[in-house]
């Protein structure tokens, strides 16, 4: 595309760095479009992400009282499980649509970090999750370069504000 098309399609230089999120507005197109499949089908994908989580990080199961005695198959039976499911998907949905609103995001992610901070989620238990989640993209999605970089800014840029709120979430 000629320069000033791409201008128009992407309605400003799609290669400039948000300084808020650190993504472009290309990254930001490609982390939706990305998230698109995965979240036609949110409740399965999102059952197998958080299988897979207990699967390589088994103390995080822990922190789920509705299913922690109970075996793979049965989480999906679990109306609890289950809603903590779409209640996880949603947030992870509604981030990534609204990436383009990096201050929208960051408020919905200090007080994400401030609900998990009350149930003394720490920051390693993020980067699990981050970890099996990179993971999960790579083999279902088989997303790689710039889409897999894009993701983990876009980790990261949710990480920061979860973080400094993380620690609040205990105190109140």
């Amino acid at each position: 595309m000629g320069s000033w098309l791409s201008y128009l399609w992407w309605g400003g230089d799609p290669d400039i760095v948000n300084t808020q999120s650190g993504l472009t507005r290309r990254e930001v197109y490609a982390v939706q479009q990305s998230w698109a499949p995965v979240y036609a089908n949110s409740v399965a994908n999102g059952t197998e992400l958080l299988r897979r989580l207990f699967q390589a990080y088994p103390e995080t199961k822990e922190f789920f009282k509705m299913i922690k005695k109970s075996s793979d198959e049965d989480y999906s039976q679990n109306p609890q499980f289950k809603a903590h499911v779409i209640n996880l998907m949603s947030s992870i949905n509604l981030a990534v649509l609204n990436l383009n609103q990096p201050e929208v995001v960051a408020a919905m992610m200090n007080k994400l970090g401030e609900s998990h901070g009350r149930r003394k989620i720490q920051k390693e238990h993020f980067y699990s999750l981050k970890d099996v989640i990179v993971k999960m993209f790579i083999e279902v999605l088989k997303l790689e370069g710039a889409t897999l970089a894009a993701w983990g800014k876009t980790v990261d840029f949710w990480y920061k504000h979860i973080f400094e709120s993380l620690s609040h979430g205990d105190r109140r």
